[in-house]
Order: C-alpha cells, then structure tokens, then sequence
C-alpha cells in the first residue's frame, strides 16, 4: 500500500499523470478582433506560455502538469495556430500584434502582470514583450531563443548560425505549396508534426496543424525575420535593458539556434540572470528534456514568489 502510494506522488510530482490534454479548461481572448485561444490550468500566479514553429499550446504540457499546483499556468495558441483566429496577410503577423496577444490574454484573465514564458517564435515574442511591456513581465523565461542582442550578432558573424538559418530565409521568400519548403515537401499537417516522437501526442499536433493557416505560419517570417544587413548599412540601436529576473534554456543539440547566441546574455539584463543547458537535447528543449526544464522552472519561480 505504502509503495503504490510512492508510485502515485512521483507519478503526479514528475507530470506523468494523465493526459493534460484532456485536464485544461479553454477559452479566448480579443486582441482587436483577433480571438486568441488558449489552455488554462491550476490557480495562483499567472504564468502564460507561448509556443514557437510549428507547434501549439500543448507543446508546454509538461511544464503545465508539473506547475499547476502552485501556478495558473496559461498556454497559448498563436495567431495562425490551431484555434487561434487566423487574419490574412503578412502584417496581421508583425511582432505588435504578437505582443498585443499575450498582453490581451494577461487582461482577459483579470491580471495586470504575469511571468512570460516563450519558446523559438514565442521565445521571440517573449523577449519584445519584456521590452515594450516591462511592467507587465513579472518574470521572464526563454528556451532556445537567445537575446536579440546576441542572435543578431550570430546571424553577422557566425558561419554557422548563417548556414543553420538557410531554411529562415527559405519560408520569408516561399509558400506553404513549394515542393521543398518543409523537410523536402510542401507544408502538411502529417509533416509539420514529424519532429513529434510521442505517437499519442503527435496524433494531437496534426489535429491542431490540420485547423492551422500554414500561410500564417510562413508570415511570422515575412514579418519579423531580419534581412541580411546592407552593406555599410548602420547597426540597429539596442533593445532596452531588463529589470526583471530572466531564466533561459538551451538545447546543445539545436541545429537552427547555435548556442554561441547565448554569450554575453549577462551584459544586457539588469536583474539576476540564470542560463541552463541541456546537452543531449534538441531545439524542443521543453519536451526532449522536459524533467529538467520543469523543475528547474518550478524551483526558479518559487524561489522567487
């Protein structure tokens, strides 16, 4: 009895119980007309998590399932994904209105701050909202996104970064129907979700990709992808400092981020830094070592509640 017991607590302790899927209440908020989906779980403080390419909320269920006891821990989809509204055109995608969802889903759900958590894309989004919107970021959390700062000196001088960014600047130029614009096809529900190795969550991402606008997906390049500098052409200016305790992840084995990206991270935030690797895993850090990102997330927010 007393073992079966054990079992159960580190099931639940290690987010291996059920399928959060099926756990988590739903709702939208409005963002100028725009109806931004997302999934809700637990209660106590706000913490909302964006999701990058090509991928949903549910990319975040292990972190949901090993924060929800002590966190309201809010996933969301992107515009373009899953049931997200799906605006046409490439400005309907410029990083604005990405900062305007989170922040319309922050208000929807009666809070005026909440710790941000993004992923690639929304690893993107997070750092702008930290920036346009300090007073609403009560904490920030990255995985495999470095700071701008430090991407955009990657993409100027590292062969390597120049090279693993070939496909960036194959989906701002291409569409969702070139022969070769995903994985040696066309854009696919079926082939979206290839990197998924669980097949049971893997059946969920190709639902959500086929509700998905593969368009919108490519504008988020369009859109924000930075072009190849002009020779001579002055540095942009900085971004602002932070004030705000930042954690950030990387996966070693990401073959489109190098991690030289992180390097001087330090230099360009304000509050207490902590930068954690992950050596075996892959550009989907929050799922290939989802043990490591989840309870070095908790113990980083509770140690900072």
């Amino acid at each position: 009895m007393r073992l079966g017991i054990l079992l159960l607590l580190a099931a639940v302790a290690s987010g291996a119980h059920g399928d959060l899927h099926d756990e988590v209440s739903h709702g939208f908020a409005d963002n100028n007309g725009v109806k931004i989906h997302y999934a809700s779980v637990g209660e106590g403080p706000l913490v909302v998590m964006i999701h990058g390419f090509p991928d949903f909320w549910y990319s975040w269920r292990h972190q949901m399932q090993g924060l929800k006891n002590e966190f309201q821990v809010v996933a969301i989809d992107q515009r373009g994904y899953n049931k997200s509204g799906q605006p046409e055109g490439v400005d309907n995608y410029a990083m604005p209105h990405l900062i305007g969802d989170v922040a319309a889903v922050i208000r929807h759900l009666g809070h005026d701050k909440a710790t941000v958590v993004g992923h690639d894309w929304g690893g993107a989004v997070a750092w702008q909202f930290a920036f346009a919107l300090p007073a609403m970021t009560e904490r920030l959390i990255v995985l495999n996104l470095p700071h701008p700062t430090g991407m955009g000196r990657e993409l100027a001088t590292n062969p390597e970064q120049q090279r693993n960014s070939d496909y960036a600047r194959r989906f701002r130029e291409g569409s969702p129907e070139d022969p070769d614009i995903m994985f040696g096809g066309p854009m696919r529900a079926d082939t979206l979700a290839g990197w998924v190795a669980d097949p049971a969550a893997k059946a969920h991402y190709v639902e959500a990709f086929e509700r998905s606008n593969f368009a919108g997906m490519l504008n988020y390049y369009k859109a924000n992808y930075p072009a190849p500098p002009e020779p001579g052409a002055p540095a942009p200016p900085p971004p602002p400092r932070l004030n705000m305790p930042v954690l950030v992840f990387h996966g070693l084995k990401d073959t489109a981020l190098h991690s030289d990206g992180l390097n001087n991270t330090w230099d360009w935030i304000d509050a207490d830094l902590t930068i954690v690797t992950a050596p075996e895993a892959g550009h989907f850090v929050q799922q290939d070592a989802a043990e490591l990102v989840t309870t070095t997330m908790r113990w980083w927010l509770l140690s900072r509640s």
